[in-house]
């Protein structure tokens, strides 16, 4: 604890929340109008993901982050992705320049 109130604490918990940039941003306005109005906002079972995406954002110092969700679950891949070259769209769009 950091001499914080109990009182003034309010827990969120994250562990639903989408690991992207949008979710970042968003999370950090809330904490933003919490710290102005007084209030401290604690994330609470954040995937490791989100963690990254905050740590990469630059925000581990201003979001209270508690690890502890579990990683979404990912569809298994089955057989072998073929690999190839796509034609270059663009391309013939810049062809007047």
């Amino acid at each position: 604890m950091d001499g914080t109130p109990r009182s003034s604490r309010i827990v969120c918990d994250v562990r639903a929340v989408p690991a992207d940039l949008a979710a970042v941003d968003a999370l950090a306005r809330l904490e933003l109008a919490f710290r102005r109005a007084g209030l401290v906002l604690e994330l609470r079972h954040a995937t490791t993901e989100l963690c990254e995406l905050v740590t990469l954002a630059g925000l581990e110092s201003a979001l209270v982050v508690e690890p502890g969700g579990q990683p979404e679950e990912r569809e298994q891949v089955l057989g072998v992705e073929e690999e190839r070259q796509l034609a270059d769209p663009a391309v013939p769009e810049l062809e007047h320049l």
